[in-house]
């Protein structure tokens, strides 16, 4: 079935999104606060949208990008949302990061008006949606969460249903969990590498398909290494998805002492002005290269 896709949110990652979907053949209407970001997609070959309630009037699928409950919830049920001009049956994918507790009643009250829901937050970023190579956890019923992975064939590699509305964003908060502590444990190692004279260019290569291999060792240590800052996500944005970590933690009476400090980290360089920058300037907690130890 061809779809006509409404995109709500087209900043950093909606416009990756809504770029590869342009590109793949997807016939896409788009709405943003931010006409600009707006006209980038429309240049492609996207259509421009008044509304949230107008993108919702013109399609079957609406794909929101946003960055927290609150504007999740204004975009699709506030004045001029997504709900005012929806057809009863729309699919509503939320591909944004939020916690599960609102997801699961964002998605209960879009049930309530005749809508369905499909939480699909993702792991990858920008560079990944470039590509098609996506990796998305999904919550929400098998057969509506089997219509979103149809539709976002084209902008991801791997696509996987965890269970009901709220699942794919706790998976989400897990896979947080894990790549914070990965940027922070490669920043800390490439610092004590730098400090110890060891050239960083080989270290990445040296581990290759070992235990300690990863994606982020392979391509942040040659970005820690030199201070390569250029965004392709936020400090301030991984602080958002600890602290949701933290807050299901607390829930469960789950002990995560690593994840605390790995948090507290991601709020100091974000008290210090630097939480619109990328990952990669974690290096600048460790305040290196440190030149006081003999290689």
């Amino acid at each position: 079935m061809t779809h006509t896709v409404a995109l709500i949110g087209a900043g950093a990652m909606g416009g990756a999104i809504g770029s590869r979907l342009v590109a793949t053949g997807t016939a896409l209407v788009v709405f943003d606060l931010d006409p600009a970001k707006v006209a980038e997609l429309v240049k492609l070959g996207a259509t421009a949208a008044p509304t949230a309630a107008e993108a919702g009037r013109q399609a079957q699928v609406v794909i929101l990008s946003l960055n927290a409950p609150h504007i999740v919830r204004a975009a699709v049920f506030g004045p001029l949302g997504v709900a005012e001009g929806a057809a009863a049956g729309t699919l509503l994918i939320d591909m944004s990061s939020i916690d599960p507790t609102a997801t699961k009643a964002l998605a209960a009250d879009a049930v309530a008006r005749g809508l369905r829901w499909v939480d699909s937050p993702l792991s990858g970023g920008i560079p990944k949606a470039a590509t098609g190579q996506l990796t998305l956890m999904q919550g929400g019923d098998p057969t509506d969460v089997a219509e979103a992975q149809a539709v976002l064939a084209q902008v991801a590699a791997n696509q996987t249903h965890m269970g009901p509305a709220g699942s794919g964003q706790t998976t989400k908060l897990i896979n947080q969990v894990l790549c914070g502590l990965n940027f922070l444990a490669v920043a800390e190692a490439t610092a004590l590498a730098e400090a110890a004279g060891v050239d960083v260019a080989r270290i990445p290569q040296a581990l290759a398909g070992g235990r300690a291999d990863s994606a982020i060792l392979q391509e942040y240590m040659p970005r820690f290494a030199a201070r390569d800052y250029r965004r392709t996500g936020r400090i301030d944005n991984m602080v958002k998805d600890l602290n949701g970590a933290q807050d299901l933690a607390r829930q469960s009476h789950t002990a995560m002492p690593l994840t605390a400090i790995c948090a507290e980290v991601h709020r100091m360089l974000t008290a210090a002005g630097l939480g619109g920058e990328d990952q990669a300037a974690l290096m600048e907690f460790f305040k290196g290269p440190r030149k006081d130890i003999a290689p």
